[in-house]
């Protein structure tokens, strides 16, 4: 055993290694895509398979063919992905596993990079899939690995549910040398069809037995060490989890120094099933309890229950009675309070700090340079007086709705966009209808919808935002990308060739920062009727160097700020009332100084290796 500093994500992997994972797959989403990298990063043999999956369904398919295989598996994916993912998880469990599968669901509590703010845990109960939600770096460490264990011993995939605070978290924990890592040969897939295909009398068994086990989980996990009901000097009591668990304990070893009384706490590792036994144990003798947890009451309903049950005049007080806030996460701040609260003690008087700098305030904008601003404006610019629609979706390109580009109307999930702008136009007549998707989102979920479109006759432009990257998350491979996370070099799947091949008939590719041909290609595709596709290939600006650098010439600019006003970039920046361009921004996309009126802005490109200039 040794100490190393790591992310929550990086120890959760370093566990998964440890547990003798055999294949990881997934598919990138804050805050859960560290998990699989670091798998990835450490690997150098290759005996693990590790892949970017090209959604959530089809990672956790991958992962339940190798754990059908007695392989120990691993399937990542953040809180919305599970939705993706959630067809083959409800039949899975009725099938059941040979080998070891771990489903790592991060929530995000806030939300700080999603769209919903779910909480896994009401999967589980669900899906009557064990969850596993580890309070610590340290136990979310130690915690998959016996995830795994559980996993093989009950022949179940099983939930590992972080939340943001715990996977981006950094702890000095203790891990495992490598000659300890448990090494896990799978035995390869054995045909039994009456066991892997599932068939309405097999559910119908499998059903009841998947009840039997869980009542035995729930006497297993009243006595699993990570459930633990710590004693106190008084009636009260607090049940908490994850890494709220965390804050009530610093909470509590604060005011246990000042010689306060302690109240009794209940900290739930596996929130399914319910610890009923301990759960039981903790409440009895108690008058009241707070609930403090991420992110709904699950914890406060399950005590509920069991107040009702075995007759126990306990209070138990949360979020349903308002005593706890019902939304975001918690912090260290609020914890303390929601206790001091509870137990009656004073707040925490804020400790005087010195006046903060003034900050600027920068909201969330496209990047300078970003293809994305060209390929927005261009269609902004063709459509001008036109009755359109400009579906969007989950991606860097979202931030196409903020002002001046204004170009994303509705945004609901990966691939709806496309979907979307064929039910508006089966209403709306008239109206253009525009769909934007990233290149990893069109492989991801958006194939079907087109096929959908041209199934039904929708009048529909699918414009293809193809930066060769997965930038939001971090710029991921995919299969458009021609490289895969075990390192192999493959063929790229062309997103040409394959809207030609669901039926497409129109496709166009065109370089947004070629401005005025992509200007004339969004008019000329948006005239023809049907479903017709505008590819906008340029690369992100952080996987390629800059072209060169634009400067604004002041003898030149009138100051009418048409720069600014039609597209918004933030290396565009007034200062002294004259319009600049801020040098270390600039990548020398030349979009600002395309719209110039009046010719005042000079792009210098920068020499290549070849000396060409560009």
């Amino acid at each position: 055993m040794h100490a190393e500093y790591l992310m929550g994500n990086e120890a959760i992997a370093m566990g998964a290694v440890a547990a003798g994972v055999n294949v990881v797959a997934g598919y990138p989403g804050t805050p859960s895509t560290e998990v699989l990298e670091t798998v990835a990063r450490h690997n150098p043999d290759g005996k693990i398979h590790v892949e970017w999956s090209t959604n959530e369904k089809a990672g956790m398919e991958v992962a339940a063919g190798a754990a059908y295989s007695g392989a120990r598996a691993l399937v990542t994916m953040k809180q919305v992905g599970l939705n993706v993912a959630s067809d083959p998880l409800m039949s899975l469990e009725y099938l059941g596993v040979k080998g070891g599968f771990v489903v790592l669901v991060a929530d995000d509590p806030g939300p700080i990079s999603s769209q919903t703010e779910q909480d896994t845990r009401h999967f589980a109960s669900f899906a009557k899939v064990p969850c596993f939600d580890p309070a610590s770096v340290q136990e979310a460490y130690e915690m998959i690995q016996e995830a795994f264990d559980f996993s093989e011993r009950y022949h179940t995939p099983v939930f590992l549910r972080p939340t943001t605070r715990i996977d981006h978290g950094y702890a000095s924990i203790t891990v495992k040398d490598e000659s300890e890592y448990r090494v896990h040969e799978p035995e390869g897939f054995v045909r039994d069809p009456a066991r892997w295909v599932i068939f309405p009398r097999l559910s119908y068994r499998a059903h009841q037995e998947i009840e039997r086990r869980n009542e035995e989980l729930s006497e297993v996990f009243s006595s699993y060490a990570r459930n633990q009901v710590e004693q106190g000097a008084c009636r009260r009591g607090i049940a908490t989890q994850g890494v709220s668990y965390s804050y009530v304990a610093e909470t509590l070893a604060e005011r246990a120094a000042e010689g306060k009384k302690m109240p009794r706490v209940f900290k739930v590792a596996t929130p399914f099933p319910f610890p009923e036994k301990l759960a039981v144990e903790f409440l009895q003798g108690l008058d009241e309890v707070r609930c403090i947890e991420e992110l709904d009451p699950v914890i406060e309903r399950e005590l509920i229950f069991l107040c009702g049950k075995y007759q126990l005049p306990v209070k138990i007080r949360g979020k349903l009675t308002g005593d706890v806030k019902r939304a975001g996460e918690n912090t260290r701040d609020t914890v303390y309070d929601d206790v001091a609260a509870f137990m009656g003690w004073p707040k925490a008087e804020p400790a005087a700090l010195p006046e903060p700098p003034v900050s600027v305030v920068r909201p969330p904008v496209l990047c300078a340079g970003c293809p994305h601003r060209a390929s927005f404006y261009a269609v902004k610019r063709a459509m001008k007086g036109q009755k359109s629609v400009f579906c969007g979706d989950i991606g860097c390109y979202t931030l196409g709705n903020a002002m001046p580009l204004d170009m994303v109307d509705t945004c609901l999930c990966m691939g709806a966009g496309i979907d979307i702008a064929q039910g508006i136009g089966a209403v709306t007549p008239g109206m253009k209808c525009f769909a934007f998707v990233g290149d990893s989102t069109f492989f991801a979920s958006s194939i079907t919808g087109i096929i959908n479109g041209v199934y039904n006759q929708a009048d529909l432009t699918v414009c293809i935002l193809d930066n060769s990257t997965t930038a939001m998350t971090g710029h991921q491979p995919h299969p458009g990308t021609g490289h895969t996370m075990m390192g192999q070099i493959v063929d790229k799947v062309s997103i040409e060739a394959t809207l030609r091949g669901i039926g497409v008939k129109t496709v166009r590719t065109v370089d947004p920062l070629d401005l005025e041909a992509a200007i004339e290609t969004v008019k000329e595709v948006a005239a023809e009727p049907g479903v017709k596709a505008i590819i906008f290939k340029s690369p992100c600006i952080a996987i390629v160097k800059p072209l060169g650098r634009a400067e604004v010439l002041q003898d030149a600019c009138r100051k009418c700020k048409k720069c600014i006003r039609e597209i918004g970039c933030p290396g565009i920046v007034v200062e002294d009332g004259n319009i600049k361009i801020d040098a270390s921004q600039c990548t020398g996309c030349g979009i600002c100084a395309e719209i110039c009126p009046f010719d005042a802005i000079e792009v210098t490109l920068f020499e290549t290796e070849e000396g060409s200039g560009k």
